[in-house]
């Protein structure tokens, strides 16, 4: 059906809506993590779960993060401006190019501002300091999102499910690794999903300035984005069951504690984060009809109608 871009309204709402709780939410988390005991113990917990299997995964997690560079990063988003580019979307390709600038300059910005008290959880790491927020699940994260913003109608859906994996899977890697402290990357997924609502804005904007355009409408990602929603809230509660199930295994230090326990702080926390990701993807794939929609040629019939009282 063609017409105006209409829901501008409810739109604008969403995304401003889901801005802010992910603002809101990366504050309580970094407040959490990092500025409490009970937090760092968490971390410090499934860290050392993930010297359980390391020698089966050492070898794909490597794999995964030496991908991640600067070089590549400008790689990705130099074709992911392209591709927009050539659908004919220049403001698209500078939001797109931007947010992953932005996420990527916000994550670093946040790295070496925010305070770590030292508070003798983890003395092996306190000489690093702050490590929130992971800067290669924001890269993971932010190439995901950039590229289902500019990618047409019909191959978002698989976009999306492929990016939140890929976003994940570098979360989940960097805590494999020993690189990061699982909050690190739930601190990056969502600043990511920060700068995709305000550059979901700034798109919904430019179409509600510019009153002679006349889109498609059409939703064809729903199916996706609500089972994307479905699963990051499962595997958060998984997530939440499993660390509340070992809560009072902090009592002791990590290497005095069961092999058991170890694990599951490891995989309470994949599963944040893996939950994490879907729900930041599918908050995208939610709006991603209305904030860039397919557009059709305007006729003059057509334009006098949709004006009409």
């Amino acid at each position: 059906m063609r017409m105006r871009n209409r829901g501008f309204g409810w739109t604008a709402a969403w995304l401003v809506l889901v801005g802010f709780l992910q603002a809101t939410a990366l504050i309580a988390v970094w407040r959490f993590s990092v500025r409490t005991e009970h937090g760092q113990l968490v971390d410090t917990a499934a860290l050392a779960g993930n010297t359980i299997g390391r020698d089966t995964v050492e070898p794909f997690v490597d794999r995964v993060l030496d991908a991640m560079s600067v070089a590549s990063v400008a790689a990705a988003t130099a074709v992911i401006v392209l591709i927009a580019l050539a659908r004919g979307r220049v403001l698209l390709a500078l939001v797109a190019g931007g947010l992953i600038a932005g996420a990527n300059v916000t994550t670093q910005l946040l790295k070496h501002g925010l305070y770590r008290p030292e508070l003798g959880v983890d003395p092996a790491r306190e000489a690093v300091g702050n490590s929130l927020p992971s800067g290669h699940t924001t890269i993971a994260a932010s190439v995901a999102i950039a590229l289902v913003l500019v990618l047409p109608v019909r191959a978002r859906g698989v976009a999306g499910v492929a990016g939140a994996g890929y976003a994940a899977l570098a979360g989940v890697a960097t805590m494999s690794a020993g690189w990061h402290r699982p909050s690190d990357a739930i601190a990056a997924l969502l600043v990511v999903g920060g700068w995709a609502a305000l550059g979901g804005l700034v798109l919904l904007v430019a179409q509600r300035a510019e009153p002679g355009e006349v889109v498609e409408a059409r939703r064809t990602n729903a199916f996706v984005a609500a089972s994307l929603a479905l699963l990051g809230g499962l595997a958060l509660l998984v997530s939440i069951g499993a660390l509340n199930w070992v809560d009072t295994a902090l009592i002791n230090p990590p290497e005095d504690m069961r092999r058991r326990d170890l694990f599951l702080f490891y995989a309470g926390s994949a599963a944040a984060i893996t939950g994490t990701a879907a729900l930041v993807m599918a908050s995208v794939l939610a709006t991603v009809h209305r904030v860039v929609p397919p557009r059709a040629t305007p006729t003059p019939a057509l334009v006098a109608t949709s004006t009409a009282p």
